[in-house]
């Protein structure tokens, strides 16, 4: 088809020269190697560029497409809950006190009285599930003022937040994600073929291995595949970065997946609420889950009595005067209950395979930046 142009009219004209071109941040490292190897030198954008320039570095089709997932992966957590009979729930964001204990808050002046931003909506949850909502969930604004100068930290991220009452075990919060997981990346490979494959041509990538039916592992059982491998590690501690990639590298090659939930964690590495295992009060009902060996979900049952939760906090440090509200919500009758949280940019980072999570923030907001 032939296409003759009488008239052409500018909308609106465009700066030159384009401080990044979209060409050049749309280039993949495989391109760019290959090109060194026939003697030619591309130009390469480098992050800082990209973020400094993001309204233009968003253009690429790795962006639209990263983006796309995303939208993808809040409907279906969303929607997935509402068919299981959650409520969706906003809570505040300005609080008095911590919502997870520790230093690493983003402090302010509210009205003349110390404040602070939310960590978590944590506190709120557990008080939604106090006034008989049963199951709630939230999407929303999550802020952690920690020094964490890596590729998978960020000061500001979408918090994807559940909480529920629980009939007889904390096993059921995990059959909540079980179910939500495999949902979610069966919808996606099959919902967003397009975008993943536009995200794979600038950064390749396999596809995720996860079974139908979640594989669980306790803390201690993997604390035991780590010693077997040679690997040693304090078994009432965290574990660190290094050895969570090294655990998942031996779970994968054992089990075939790169998807799974590690329980019955230490409870000196746990927040305050966390409710010890009634047979060991070393370890907690509590649990992280995994994807590619890095941990995208933490989780637990929460302490629904007043007296042993005003006793954890005080062991942890907690000013238990910042959060009285919070402690006589269970005063008058509480379930047993729990829930977990994941970062929503996390979770699409790992399921692509990506190098750093600032790619899958739209305005990444970390220790060393606060623009644009």
């Amino acid at each position: 088809v032939e296409i003759q142009v009488r008239k052409l009219y500018c909308i609106s004209r465009a700066l030159t020269p384009l401080p990044i071109n979209i060409e050049d941040a749309a280039r993949s490292k495989v391109e760019i190697e290959k090109a060194l190897q026939a003697g030619e030198q591309l130009v390469q954008v480098n992050q800082d560029t990209r973020l400094n320039f993001r309204f233009l570095d968003l253009r690429t089709s790795a962006n639209l497409g990263i983006f796309s997932v995303e939208t993808q992966v809040q409907n279906i957590f969303r929607q997935f809950l509402l068919s299981e009979g959650f409520v969706e729930i906003r809570t505040p964001k300005l609080i008095a006190g911590s919502s997870e204990g520790g230093s690493a808050v983003f402090k302010l002046d509210y009205k003349g009285h110390p404040a602070c931003l939310a960590q978590s909506p944590q506190l709120y949850k557990q008080m939604a599930i106090c006034g008989d909502f049963g199951r709630v969930f939230e999407i929303g604004p999550v802020f952690r003022a920690e020094d964490s100068y890596t590729h998978r930290h960020l000061c500001e991220f979408t918090g994807l937040d559940v909480e529920m009452e629980i009939k007889e075990h904390y096993s059921e919060v995990m059959d909540v994600v079980d179910r939500l997981f495999v949902m979610m990346f069966d919808s996606l490979n099959e919902r967003c073929q397009k975008e993943l494959e536009a995200i794979g041509k600038q950064y390749p990538f396999e596809p995720l291995k996860y079974l139908r039916k979640t594989l669980r592992l306790t803390f201690q059982e993997g604390i035991q595949m780590l010693k077997e491998a040679g690997v040693q590690t304090d078994p009432l501690g965290d574990l660190n970065t290094e050895t969570e990639r090294k655990l998942g590298l031996l779970v994968l090659e054992k089990y075939g997946t790169e998807f799974y939930i590690l329980h019955r964690y230490p409870l000196a590495v746990r927040p305050f609420y966390t409710m010890p295992c009634s047979d060991d009060p070393a370890y907690s009902n509590s649990f992280d889950v995994f994807i590619r060996g890095e941990e995208i979900i933490s989780g637990a049952q929460r302490i629904h009595v007043p007296e042993l939760l005003t006793t954890r906090a005080e062991v942890c440090g907690i000013d238990v005067a910042t959060i009285t509200t919070y402690i006589d919500s269970f005063r008058y009758g509480a379930p047993l209950h729990g829930g977990f949280g994941a970062g929503l940019e996390r979770v699409v980072m790992l399921f692509c395979a990506l190098n750093n999570i600032r790619k899958t923030s739209l305005f990444p907001r970390d220790p060393r930046r606060i623009s644009p």
